[in-house]
């Protein structure tokens, strides 16, 4: 299945399940996608109301994560290029929810940058509750999957040896189109992630290439804090950062950046500069 969270077009926020260009309207006992994953309740809902999907306005696919926690260096090409070592654990740092925009959304380059980097990434979605969770049980902990962009204002990721400031500035996470349930997948590890610049291919790498995979990240990540139902997991970046090409290529008003992860799905956002 293929849910997605959205505005009706009476400006009220829901969640429904995609079908096509089809969305079914699934609020109304629950008032969020996250609330149903919460709930172990996404199965047991019946269609409501149909919209068309372009009269409908997409949000993120979980607009009110209380927790999205972010790989670095995870995949080997991307520490070559950086020149770093790699580590014997995961690097991990955070964003705020409020930096997150939807399919179609612009994503916004700030006054104080000109090195605004794309980072294509596949996210998982936490679908149960978790501490200190087995390598082994961690797919049982997953809702789903999306396509997600960890838009970077690499100015200010250098300013010191911490990323964050570089990681969650307003509107620069892209995260959808939609939540798409492990059973869509017949082969996680294969799915490609690529990006897509203006139409160049400039980062494509499966999923296998990782070097922590996913079980491991979340058996890690569940040691130091708790994993809720609507956490995001954004799981590292491939090779082919702007910011490490010669010559250096930044996204910049204009540009439409698209992130494709196999059957997973394509989110793709146009780039405007802060008014």
């Amino acid at each position: 299945m293929r849910y997605v969270s959205f505005t009706r077009p009476n400006g009220k926020a829901s969640f429904g399940r995609l079908d096509g260009q089809t969305v079914f309207d699934l609020g109304g006992a629950y008032a969020s996608l996250k609330a149903a994953i919460a709930a172990d309740a996404l199965a047991s809902l019946a269609d409501g109301e149909a919209f068309a999907l372009d009269a409908i306005k997409l949000l993120p696919v979980i607009p009110d994560p209380e927790k999205i926690l972010c790989v670095g260096l995870n995949y080997a090409s991307h520490v070559a290029e950086t020149g770093r070592e790699q580590k014997e654990h995961p690097a991990i740092f955070t964003r705020y929810a409020d930096s997150l925009i939807a399919e179609g959304e612009a994503m916004v380059r700030p006054p104080e940058s000109v090195r605004f980097d794309y980072e294509g990434e596949v996210a998982i979605v936490i679908g149960k509750k978790g501490r200190r969770i087995a390598p082994e049980n961690a797919w049982d902990h997953i809702a789903g999957y999306a396509p997600f962009n960890d838009g970077s204002i690499r100015d200010w990721q250098r300013h010191n040896i911490q990323f964050t400031p570089g990681k969650t500035w307003p509107g620069t996470g892209g995260f959808g189109p939609a939540l798409v349930t492990p059973d869509e997948i017949e082969d996680l590890g294969v799915q490609r992630v690529q990006t897509r610049l203006n139409g160049e291919l400039v980062q494509d790498q499966p999923i296998s290439d990782m070097i922590w995979d996913i079980p491991t990240i979340i058996a890690y990540c569940s040691t130091f804090t708790d994993l809720n139902p609507g956490d995001v997991i954004a799981t590292g970046t491939p090779g082919g950062v702007g910011d490490k090409r010669k010559p250096a290529l930044y996204m910049k008003a204009g540009d439409v950046v698209e992130i494709s992860v196999g059957v997973i799905g394509t989110l793709t956002n146009p780039v405007i500069d802060e008014i």
